[in-house]
């Protein structure tokens, strides 16, 4: 009976313990197969913000930004990882206390022994643009800026395309609108212009006009364009339609939800709900 008993107890530490234990290691390795840390820019700070390697994690939740309310909700289910797409840390921090915001939030990380992993431009180069196009049905022709080689395939920022029959740019904001869930887009130029060629760059795009340009791309479908980057580009024969930063980006939660529920086996995937920063009144 004991050695029955004996044998039971190993089962069920073998069961219990070994079965789908994880560490953030691991689940680091999953992302990197999505988006080497290589791929990134140079600027960038993507990778392990905060944390520990070897912790054991059963919960991850996904959000774009790592805000007050993301780490909070984060907290609320649980998660050991918070993964998000634009990174916490961009310019160093001298001091780890409670007195710069940016700074206690790794505090209030620390507390809730949660790590933190971004995932910023190394998914623009290697998902983000294609992504996107994806949405709005835009065949795909090539990189649009900072293109690279890796394993025999292309990547870089953004991407540029053609539709097989010129559509007005009224019917393009209606079809981004509808795909990205918006309520308005800002477009610079007539919306009556019937166009083909399109160029996307997800996010923050005023530094790829000029690569829209030279790609011969007769839109430029990105976010954050300014009154005079707007009206410059529209000078140069090149239409804006302004999304939003997050009116784009946002497609980064659920792709990296679908991938993990799919590619982690007894781990726990939550992602924040679709939340604009600001409002239209």
């Amino acid at each position: 009976m004991f050695l029955m008993k004996l044998l039971g107890s190993e089962q069920l530490q073998i069961r219990g313990i070994k079965k789908n234990k994880m560490i953030l290691q691991d689940i680091i390795e999953k992302l990197c197969r999505v988006a080497p840390e290589e791929y990134a820019q140079d600027w960038d700070n993507c990778g392990l913000l905060a944390g520990d390697r070897a912790q054991d994690i059963t919960k991850i939740y996904i959000a774009l930004d790592a805000d007050d309310e993301a780490i909070e909700q984060a907290k609320n289910v649980g998660a050991q990882l918070l993964l998000t797409h634009h990174p916490l840390i961009f310019s160093p921090l001298k001091k780890i206390n409670k007195d710069y915001f940016i700074s206690a939030r790794i505090v209030e990380l620390l507390h809730a022994h949660m790590n933190l992993y971004a995932m910023h431009t190394n998914f623009d180069a290697a998902v983000m643009g294609t992504l996107a196009a994806s949405y709005i049905d835009l065949p795909v022709e090539g990189v649009l800026a900072d293109a690279f080689v890796a394993d025999e395939k292309e990547y870089g920022i953004g991407v540029v395309g053609n539709y097989a029959s010129p559509q007005t740019l009224e019917e393009i904001c209606r079809r981004v609108k509808e795909a990205f869930g918006l309520q308005a887009v800002k477009l610079f130029g007539d919306a009556q212009t019937a166009v083909s060629r399109i160029a996307i760059c997800p996010g923050s795009g005023k530094s790829t006009i000029s690569d829209a340009l030279r790609a011969g791309a007769q839109v430029l479908l990105t976010g954050d364009i300014d009154h005079h980057s707007g009206i410059d580009a529209l000078a140069q024969g090149l239409t804006i339609i302004d999304a939003g930063h997050y009116g784009i980006e946002h497609i980064f939660i659920r792709y990296m939800e679908s991938y993990l529920k799919t590619h982690l086996q007894g781990v726990e995937i939550y992602a924040k709900e679709r939340q604009e920063p600001f409002i239209f009144l």
